[in-house]
């Protein structure tokens, strides 16, 4: 084989450049070709969306305006006249295409922005006022909710206190109709129509009138202590009503009192009283160790230093009901030595005249001390009550009203069944 020249390396460079040229070139053409199919194809894309954005402005404008739209025909006829035609030639795209992509891209985003906005200005009017409708009727479903639960209670409070009423009229109307009974039997005005006698009947009588006013007071705060009990009331609004009781207690021992400078007899013996209340009477009113024994069990549970003030006050009581008590009995055992002491003979000896008379004066002296037992007795109910309302909370104190209101109510309502029960 012979040798090639360098001519013959030239010549065969220079063919195979030809070949690697022509080939590149029409792979660049081909790759044009490509791209300007797919830009094609992309612009009716764009041109398609660009149509179909312009009959939804229409279609929507129409709708909020409230005028009739014209048909979608009409819209997609005059874009199909104005749709531009393209001529494909390789040295104008190469010029053209990128400026017409800029102007293209250009519309598109004018046309965007407008959409958007349009679309923002129709429905954004429809929304606030559609949210502040919805606002408006929350709210007033919340305010008529809120009365018909104002009405509803206050309907129970209505029905509540005129039970009370009904309740507290059935009562005065027993206690008058006792008073009656017990005026008829001439329990009051002795049959001796002693002037004294007299007075002192008037001083009892007028004690237990003014005792069914003051029961009648009592049972009224009663119940507004109940009620703000059962309302989860707060502490100042419970302690105003629960200090108002407290002084009405004070009231009724003012009143015992007077009537025993007047009538002891009268307050002793517990006429003022119903017949289960008198079966526990003692020294004309209640035990204060015996009720602090039922507030016990009502009022748990207690702290431990509110236990032990609780017991302390109660066996302080205890001691000081022994000691009344025995000197009650040392005055009964006195007053029956003194009238036994001695006999009446003949009611013409002035000796005996003079030592009976004697004897009435030292009973009278001695049936003296007896208001004072009663005096003492209830100081010492008033100092438990007032004693007990400082160991206990206020809500405590308020339960504790109402406990032992309970407990006498129920001894009176025991009474009145009694009292009307059938006699064979």
């Amino acid at each position: 084989m012979a040798k090639r020249t360098s001519r013959d390396w030239n010549n065969s460079i220079q063919v195979r450049l030809i070949v690697f040229f022509k080939d590149s070139i029409f792979t660049i053409v081909l790759k044009f070709f490509h791209q300007l199919i797919s830009a094609l194809r992309t612009l009716i894309c764009l041109r398609g969306i660009k149509e179909w954005r312009t009959h939804y402005n229409v279609f929507n404008s129409a709708k909020a305006s409230g005028q009739p739209f014209p048909s979608v025909q009409n819209h997609i006829g005059a874009s199909d006249k104005t749709t531009p035609s393209f001529t494909i030639s390789p040295s104008a795209t190469q010029v053209e295409s990128p400026r017409l992509h800029l102007e293209r891209d250009a519309e598109t985003d004018e046309q965007n922005q407008r959409f958007d906005g349009g679309k923002s200005i129709i429905i954004a009017p429809s929304d606030s006022s559609d949210r502040s409708k919805s606002n408006l009727d929350q709210k007033t479903l919340r305010r008529l909710a809120q009365n018909r639960e104002a009405a509803r209670k206050s309907r129970l409070r209505k029905k509540a206190y005129v039970q009370q009423l009904e309740s507290s009229r059935l009562k005065l109307s027993q206690l008058e109709q006792e008073l009656q009974r017990a005026r008829q039997q001439g329990i009051f005005i002795s049959s001796s129509g002693d002037q004294s006698h007299s007075m002192g009947g008037n001083g009892a009588m007028t004690f237990d009138v003014e005792y069914a006013r003051w029961l009648e007071e009592h049972n009224r705060q009663i119940n507004e202590l109940r009620m703000a009990v059962n309302s989860h009331a707060g502490d100042a609004e419970l302690r105003i009503i629960v200090d108002g009781v407290m002084a009405h207690y004070d009231e009724i021992f003012r009143l015992k009192r007077n009537i025993a400078k007047a009538d002891v007899f009268h307050l002793l013996s517990g006429m003022w009283k119903t017949p289960a209340e008198r079966c526990f009477l003692w020294l004309g009113g209640f035990r204060s160790s015996e009720l602090l024994k039922l507030l016990v069990n009502q009022l748990e549970p207690l702290t431990e230093q509110q236990l032990v003030g609780i017991g302390n006050l109660q066996q302080s009581s205890q001691q000081a009901e022994d000691a009344l008590s025995q000197g009650m009995e040392a005055l009964q055992q006195s007053l029956a030595e003194t009238l036994s002491t001695g006999s009446l003979g003949s009611s013409g000896s002035s000796g005996n005249v003079a030592n009976y008379m004697g004897q009435m004066a030292v009973a009278m002296g001695k049936l003296g001390t007896l208001e004072g037992f009663i005096c003492q007795a209830d100081n010492l109910r008033q100092q438990t009550l007032q004693q007990m309302h400082r160991i206990l909370t206020t809500r405590q104190s308020a339960r504790a009203l109402l406990a032992i209101h309970d407990y006498f109510s129920r001894l009176r309502a025991l009474s009145s069944l009694w009292l009307a029960r059938p006699r064979e």
